[in-house]
Formats: C-alpha cells, sequence, structure tokens
C-alpha cells in the first residue's frame, strides 16, 4: 500500500467515521473531504425492512486499484476507504470514504471520484429485502 492510502478494507464489524478520519489526517493537508454511506429505510420507492453485503474474493484487489487510480488522477495528500459486508440494520454505516488534499477542490474531487469508482468496480453487493416480502440484488454481475 502506498504512503498516500493509509487505510483500505472490507469488514463485518461497524465502521468508524473517526478512524477514517484519523487515517487521512496530515498536516500537508488543507482540505479533507469525507463521504459516509447509510443503509435507508427507502429504496426505489420500496420499503426497506433488512439487507446485506457481500464481496467476491478479489475485493482487496479491485478496491487497492481504484485507490491507486484516484491517488494517480488528484494530488491526494491521504486516502481511506472501509465497507461493510454481512446484514446491516437501517442506519448503519456502509461505506466511509475519505480523502485529503492541499486545497478543498482537490480533496472533493478525489473524494467524489474514490465513492464513485469504489461502487461502479468494487465487486460487492448488496441484497435488499423489502416489507411487501420481494428482494433484490443491486450491484451483482
Amino acid at each position: 500500500m502506498s504512503s498516500v492510502i493509509r487505510l483500505l478494507d472490507v469488514r463485518e464489524k461497524p465502521l468508524s467515521v473517526d478512524e477514517v478520519l484519523a487515517a487521512v489526517a496530515d498536516p500537508a493537508a488543507g482540505g479533507t473531504c469525507v463521504f459516509v454511506g447509510t443503509v435507508r429505510d427507502l429504496d426505489s420507492g420500496k420499503s426497506v425492512v433488512e439487507l446485506g453485503y457481500s464481496a467476491h474474493p478479489t475485493v482487496a484487489a479491485v478496491l487497492q486499484s481504484v485507490a491507486e487510480a484516484v491517488s494517480a488522477a488528484h494530488p491526494v495528500t491521504a486516502l481511506a476507504a472501509v465497507h461493510r459486508v454481512g446484514d446491516l440494520g437501517i442506519g448503519d454505516l456502509a461505506v466511509v470514504a475519505a480523502v485529503s488534499a492541499p486545497h478543498r477542490g482537490e480533496a472533493f474531487a478525489a473524494c467524489r471520484q474514490l465513492i464513485d469508482d469504489l461502487k461502479a468496480n468494487v465487486p460487492i453487493w448488496k441484497h435488499q429485502r423489502f416489507t411487501d416480502g420481494s428482494d433484490e440484488w443491486v450491484g451483482s454481475p
């Protein structure tokens, strides 16, 4: 892991915004941007009762590749991202991503790319179950 990439993980235990912010803290950073994704109770107009995340065995390598691409594309001081797997409840943290950079605009741009590329490319899939008894997989191959 490069010195810019300070924390990358996929885990079953609850996530901590403080842990991710501490990972990107750096005296050279003038701006820090953090994204926190939480489990919501409504999706596509349907009430969610529960959901679970699962990951492909290549998840760590793909997450590393995404982080490296973001740090190569932006003047990042530090970068961190953690994602939950397993069963989560409404309001639980599903993903926390943060980037610090010399300036706020750079931090915002890099953090946006980090979360967007993570969601688009990292093989983590969400299985939602709804109050009407239906369910759906989101992001599955």
